[in-house]
């Protein structure tokens, strides 16, 4: 009985962190729209704001997904610190290209 009661909290538990990643990947493609919008306007600090939120989300997403998914939700993380470092420098051009890379790899993560 006890192993059938562990096999099933297992499963939950399993279920739950994908649920998690999920949850935390959409969030991070929102942020990432919202940076991509941000910088195309030309606004570099608000593009910040919004990539930093995206990264927040995106290393959250990171700790509970495995596999290819985790794969792309690690390179948009890279991605989107380079473009709250572009961002900061007044690089609005630069920040908003790896914006887009990084909504390219979250979107292809959420699939």
């Amino acid at each position: 009985m006890k192993k059938i009661a562990s096999v099933c909290a297992g499963l939950l538990l399993s279920l739950s962190t994908s649920v998690f990643a999920e949850d935390h990947t959409k969030q991070a493609v929102e942020h990432a729209t919202a940076a991509v919008e941000q910088g195309k306007a030309g606004h570099a600090p608000a593009l910040v704001e919004q990539a930093k939120s995206a990264l927040d989300h995106a290393l959250a997403a990171s700790l509970v997904t495995k596999s290819v998914t985790k794969n792309h939700i690690d390179a948009a993380a890279e991605v989107l610190q380079t473009a709250i470092d572009e961002g900061n420098l007044g690089h609005t051009e630069a920040a908003t290209k790896a914006s887009e890379t990084a909504l390219t790899h979250l979107k292809a993560a959420n699939k």
